[in-house]
C-alpha cells in the first residue's frame, strides 16, 4: 500500500474488506442477517461514514426528479427500492397518485420529517419487495445493486419485476465496473473488494433483465437529469471495444468525461 494513503483510509479498507468477505462467503440465510449487522459494524467503527440523514443534496435531487419526470403521471404508482431518507419520494410525491418506499430502516426513512400522505413505507430485509403484484407503474433504485450479493441481486430484480404492471418500468442506476472500483477499494485494488460486492457492465445487466423477463431493455445517457434513450446494444458494443484494450489504457479512457457519461449506467427494463 502506498505510504501517501492516509492511515484512516487504510484502516477503513482493511475493515470493510474483512466484513465484505464475510458477506461474499455467507449463505443466503446468513446474508439476510449479515447485511444490517455488518453495515452497522462498519458505521460504528468508521464514524466518518455517517452522514446527517437530514441532509439533502438539492442539485442531485432535482436531477433525479428530472430523470424520472417523463415516466410520471397523476395516476402513477411509484416504487423506490432503497428509499433512504425518502428525499426522492418527497420530490415527486405531488406528481403521482401513490408512492411506495422499500427500505430496511424506518428510523432513517423518517429523518426528514413525516412521511408524505401518499407514501406507503414498507420495511424489507433488503431483498424482498413486499408490494402487491402488478401494482407499480415505475420502480427506481440508485446505488443499490452493487451492494448486494449477485445471487441476491437477481432475486431482488425478480421481486421488483413481479410488482410491476404490464408495461411498467424499472429504472436502475449503478456505477460501471470499467471506471471503478467505486468503493473504498478504489485506493488499493483494480476490482471492488469492499461493500460493492459486484460492480456491473451493461451487458451483464441486459442479460440479467432478460433472464428476469423484461421484454424491452434500453439505457438513458446524459447528465444532470437531462437524458436521451440509447439502445443498450450500442453501449455493449462500446464495452466490447474497450474490453480489448490493455487494462491500464481502458481505465484511463473510462475516466475521460464523455466516455464516463456513456458508461454511467441508467438501464431501464419494461415488463
Amino acid at each position: 500500500m502506498s505510504k501517501t494513503i492516509p492511515k484512516h483510509l487504510i484502516d477503513h479498507y482493511k475493515l470493510e474488506k474483512h466484513l465484505a468477505t464475510q458477506l461474499r462467503s455467507a449463505s443466503r440465510s446468513e446474508r439476510l442477517i449479515l447485511y444490517r449487522k455488518l453495515y452497522d459494524e462498519l458505521y460504528t467503527k468508521v464514524p466518518s461514514l455517517k452522514t446527517n440523514p437530514r441532509t439533502v443534496n438539492e442539485a442531485y435531487l432535482k436531477a433525479t426528479v428530472r430523470t424520472l419526470r417523463p415516466f410520471l403521471q397523476k395516476d402513477t404508482t411509484y416504487l423506490e427500492v432503497g428509499a433512504g431518507n425518502l428525499a426522492t419520494i418527497r420530490g415527486i410525491s405531488a406528481l403521482v397518485k401513490k408512492t411506495i418506499a422499500i427500505d430496511v430502516s424506518k428510523e432513517f426513512a423518517t429523518a426528514l420529517g413525516p412521511i408524505p400522505k401518499n407514501c406507503e413505507l414498507i420495511i424489507s430485509n433488503g431483498i424482498s419487495i413486499p408490494a402487491p403484484k402488478n401494482s407499480v407503474d415505475i420502480a427506481y433504485s440508485t446505488q443499490l445493486m452493487e451492494h448486494l450479493h449477485p445471487d441476491d441481486a437477481e432475486e431482488q430484480l425478480r421481486n421488483v419485476f413481479v410488482t410491476l404492471k404490464k408495461g411498467g418500468r424499472y429504472v436502475l442506476e449503478t456505477p460501471h465496473r470499467f471506471n471503478g472500483p467505486h468503493d473504498i477499494s478504489k485506493y488499493f485494488d483494480d476490482e471492488a473488494t469492499g461493500f460493492h460486492l459486484h460492480e456491473y457492465t451493461n451487458r451483464e445487466l441486459r442479460d440479467l433483465f432478460r433472464t428476469t423477463g423484461f421484454r424491452k431493455i434500453y439505457n438513458l445517457i446524459g447528465a444532470k437529469g437531462y437524458h436521451l434513450p440509447c439502445p443498450t446494444s450500442a453501449l455493449i458494443a462500446l464495452e466490447s471495444l474497450l474490453n480489448i484494450l490493455p487494462k491500464s489504457l481502458r481505465r484511463a479512457l473510462c475516466k475521460f468525461l464523455p466516455i464516463k457519461i456513456l458508461l454511467g449506467i441508467k438501464i431501464i427494463g419494461v415488463k
